[in-house]
């Protein structure tokens, strides 16, 4: 089916996250990589300007932390922390990796998302593979 296959993954403990790598396993081809992403959002300068940078640092730390437990013990996949804004750095690295697809978890859409629209619905428009969204 699929070389390589990439799921972007937040801390918000959604299901939908354990779904989406899920899926991923069963959608890869046998010796094929699948990579779990996570983006991290900068702290913008009117705020960082405030911050330590050790501080930073350690919240970078956190983060990286968070993630290994998101993942737990989930065998055969890579961890990728990069940092940007989601739908455009998610897309941006599996133009970059050389993704078949990407499996993306996403909530139900509201008027938020209709107005503003989502990470999922950006990937979606803008990625040059194929992507699978989980609900």
């Amino acid at each position: 089916m699929y070389k390589t296959i990439l799921v972007p993954v937040e801390f918000d403990h959604n299901p939908t996250t354990a779904r989406a790598l899920e899926i991923g396993r069963h959608l890869l081809d046998e010796g094929g990589r699948l990579i779990a992403l996570h983006v991290v959002q900068p702290v913008p300068t009117y705020v960082s300007q405030f911050i330590p940078e050790m501080q930073l640092i350690e919240v970078r730390n956190q983060v990286e932390e968070a993630f290994r437990e998101e993942l737990g013990d989930a065998e055969g996949v890579e961890m990728a922390l990069i940092d940007g804004t989601p739908g455009a750095a998610i897309v941006d690295y599996a133009r970059r990796q050389k993704v078949d697809c990407i499996v993306i978890a996403s909530h139900r859409p509201g008027l938020s998302d209709i107005l503003l629209g989502s990470t999922a619905s950006r990937v979606v428009r803008h990625a040059e593979c194929s992507v699978h969204v989980v609900r």
